[in-house]
């Protein structure tokens, strides 16, 4: 082998093992400093490594189902306003003041 050839290797072999290195000990770090600020763990693709299921996460998801039951309620009243003001502001001057005449009517009787 010729020697240019066997230096070059010799300098390109502890290159990649130091840059291998440095990628396994960055994720080491990068796990711990996860696991340490209380991230959940994920695999490659994504998923939760440990899926944790305590009282605390229980309670959590059970208070965000009732807010969002409440906030579908909320949601579906200010949609059937919003239709009604639809109807009034799309509907003709004769047509809302008619109706506004019948309506007197029902209440006077």
């Amino acid at each position: 082998m010729d020697p240019a050839k066997a230096q070059l290797f010799t300098v390109i072999i502890p290159m990649a093992l130091a840059v291998g290195g440095l990628g396994i000990i960055s994720y080491i770090v990068t796990t711990w400093m996860k696991i340490g600020n209380g991230y959940p763990l994920e695999s490659s693709w994504g998923k939760p490594m440990l899926p944790q299921k305590n009282e605390e996460m229980l309670e959590r998801v059970k208070l965000v189902s009732q807010e969002n039951a409440q906030l579908r309620a909320e949601l579906s009243s200010v949609k059937d306003r919003l239709a009604n003001v639809e109807r009034i502001v799309t509907d003709g001057a004769h047509t809302l003041s008619h109706d506004i005449e019948q309506l007197r009517s029902i209440r006077s009787n």
